[in-house]
């Protein structure tokens, strides 16, 4: 635990001096609170910029800092010193992912605040977002194991992390790509947020999402076991 906290003391010092990182933290809470109360149109569904932005904060911010401090860490040695310093891998993982987590869900809290929710819903805001969260850390994980470089690692993240977050987004206009984005979770995730009102749920959105889970955390094994954080 004392490796774990230290480890967290220590990206909370480096996240102020990443400015890349910092602003996927911050980005998409403050644009919902801007359009949310700026842009007033007849015939607009309640909090549809809420979750508009919602959804793509869950796809981008989290998966593309979790690639992004792991590729730097390894390509600057630093995870080296830091497993020579007896911090185990798995410790290592689970700070950063904790770290990374933790802050995200604080930008959720800010996104959730901004709609018009009651106290329950609001409630299951944060506990669907939060599932969502972790999984773009393992997919955000599993792509900077597998990356040499910050290069690599934004090379492979960004065009996945504009699949996760666009393609909810472009399914409401397309039928095609809805049919597609079913399969995904940040599509799941943006079915349920559309229903928390009567938090319906139905077996295909819980099977999809525990297959997509199961599948980043295949990848995320896979490439820890392939690569390591050498």
């Amino acid at each position: 635990m004392n490796n774990i906290a230290a480890i967290l003391k220590k990206q909370l010092k480096d996240t102020w001096g990443n400015k890349t990182v910092l602003i996927q933290f911050i980005m998409f809470p403050v644009l919902t609170l801007i359009m949310n109360n700026a842009i007033k149109i007849d015939g607009m569904p309640e909090n549809f910029f809420v979750n508009l932005f919602a959804v793509m904060y869950m796809g981008m911010a989290p998966l593309t800092s979790m690639a992004a401090v792991i590729a730097e860490e390894k390509e600057k040695n630093t995870l080296r010193v830091l497993m020579m310093s007896n911090v185990k891998p798995h410790q290592y993982l689970l700070g950063i992912g904790s770290y990374i987590w933790a802050a995200c869900m604080m930008g959720t809290v800010v996104i959730c605040m901004a709609g018009s929710y009651k106290p329950q819903e609001r409630l299951y805001f944060i506990m669907i977002m939060a599932i969502g969260i972790l999984a773009s850390v393992l997919i955000g994980a599993a792509i900077g194991i597998w990356s040499k470089t910050q290069i690599m690692a934004s090379s492979v993240a960004v065009p996945v992390m504009m699949i996760f977050s666009f393609m909810p987004m472009l399914s409401m206009f397309n039928t095609t790509i809805g049919k597609i984005a079913k399969f995904i979770y940040s599509e799941q995730i943006s079915i349920m947020l559309d229903r928390i009102s009567t938090v319906h749920l139905e077996i295909e959105n819980i099977g999809i999402m525990v297959v997509n889970m199961l599948f980043f955390a295949a990848l995320f094994i896979v490439a820890y076991r392939k690569y390591g954080l050498e």
